[in-house]
């Protein structure tokens, strides 16, 4: 009688897929942490350190969307030479040092440090759990994977604004950081405890600056990799802009404050809904049909809610419907497009995702922040906004697929090519 074959290797020895699952979202959920909790305080902390401009206070976001996008090319290079766990707790503690510094910040421009370095420490909950999830697994695999991700981490941005609610009543706009603080200690205590090293000591790259030029060259010359990076930048420009002027349209536009944090989170929930859908359907679908289909989707109904604001007919609950329709064909789209820019650079997976979300996130925050500068006490801005990201995005996929939408990826002489330049360095 044959013996039975030996079980499979856990690809993250000591953790099982779900706590591995969870750990990943518990370190992307720190960013939405740090941005949402706060946006009911915004007002509070604005007086506080001498903002009086109402579009002025999207600088607390802003700044910490930069310190968060330019933090990103920095652990790619760092995690391939010294591993993903040491740089990861190293940047988290970044992170809650300068929580602490926000939390005592009286001043603008304190608070505009505190609020980049802060970014800075947590892009390393961006970068690293992209670089250690492609590490254990690749392609459709690695697309459930984040979705499934997805689906806990989109619960903090559910919650989060109800958590600063929740501060608020008790305690002074302070405490909000502290419990970013607190939120990222225990991450590190869990992280250094449970998360093994997920890169291979062969894998290991030196800090050398050829080496790094060559890996710079394979990644911007990966077709897919650039254009769906662009395609992503786009789109994080619409979350982005309705971040920032979030607190301002219920406040000032439907003069429902105390709906905020309601509203939030029904959008919220229909992204955390469509990653969950998309970790059912992308095995059996693939991650171009879903995304193609769900970008026109995004397209479609972003156009509709422009002209419903135009004409003057906008109101809450319209707002609300088509916003949570948006979230929703919105994270069937970034998801898959992540999965799809790192599809063939696992042999560069840090450095991919350093420049990566560098290119996507500091382009992203500042179509956001013009999209947030630009409210005028409607929701006309943002809705446009969105109208004109979504087409560009389009027009980006078209290019990077050559005009082949809604279908698997068939491999041409080109692609092989494109392959064998990639891993010829």
């Amino acid at each position: 009688m044959p013996a039975a074959p030996p079980p499979a290797q856990s690809p993250h020895a000591g953790l099982s897929f779900t706590e591995f699952v969870v750990m990943m979202a518990a370190l992307m959920a720190l960013t939405a942490l740090a941005i949402d909790s706060m946006l009911p305080a915004l007002p509070q902390i604005a007086a506080s350190i001498g903002i009086e401009s109402p579009n002025g206070r999207q600088w607390i976001v802003t700044a910490f969307l930069l310190g968060f996008g330019g933090g990103q090319i920095l652990y790619g290079p760092l995690a391939d030479r010294y591993g993903r766990k040491p740089v990861l707790l190293a940047g988290l503690s970044i992170y809650a040092v300068f929580s602490m510094v926000a939390a005592l910040s009286r001043s603008f421009e304190l608070m505009m440090v505190a609020r980049v370095m802060e970014g800075i420490g947590a892009a390393a909950g961006r970068v690293l759990p992209v670089s250690i999830v492609r590490d254990c697994y690749a392609g459709r695999q690695m697309a459930r994977v984040m979705s499934l991700t997805s689906i806990v981490f989109m619960g903090v941005p559910i919650l989060a604004p109800s958590v600063g609610q929740l501060v608020m009543l008790v305690a002074p706009w302070p405490f909000v950081f502290l419990v970013l603080a607190v939120s990222c200690v225990a991450v590190i205590i869990w992280a250094g405890l449970r998360l093994p090293e997920t890169l291979h000591p062969q894998d290991r790259m030196p800090i050398a600056l050829g080496r790094m030029v060559r890996a710079v060259r394979v990644i911007l010359a990966d077709r897919a990799g650039v254009g769906y990076t662009l395609g992503t930048s786009c789109l994080l420009g619409t979350i982005f802009g309705f971040v920032n002027s979030a607190q301002q349209i219920f406040t000032d536009t439907f003069h429902a404050p105390r709906l905020f944090a309601v509203i939030f989170a029904i959008s919220a929930g229909s992204l955390a809904v469509a990653s969950l859908v998309n970790s059912r359907l992308v095995v059996r679908l693939g991650m171009r049909l879903i995304s193609h289909a769900a970008l026109v989707g995004f397209i479609l109904i972003s156009t509709l809610h422009a002209l419903i604001a135009l004409s003057g007919h906008e109101s809450l609950i319209l707002f609300t419907l088509l916003q949570s329709i948006q979230m929703f064909c919105f994270g069937l789209v970034v998801g898959n497009f992540g999965a799809m820019a790192m599809e063939t650079l696992g042999h560069v997976a840090g450095t991919a995702a350093s420049i990566q979300g560098f290119v996507s996130l500091i382009c992203g925050a500042l179509v956001g922040f013009c999209v947030g500068q630009s409210f005028d006490g409607t929701v006309v801005p943002l809705t446009v906004g969105y109208s004109l990201c979504g087409l560009a995005t389009l027009l980006v996929a078209l290019v990077t697929e050559r005009g082949r939408l809604f279908r698997p990826h068939q491999r041409t002489p080109e692609d092989d090519i494109e392959v064998a330049t990639n891993h010829g360095f």
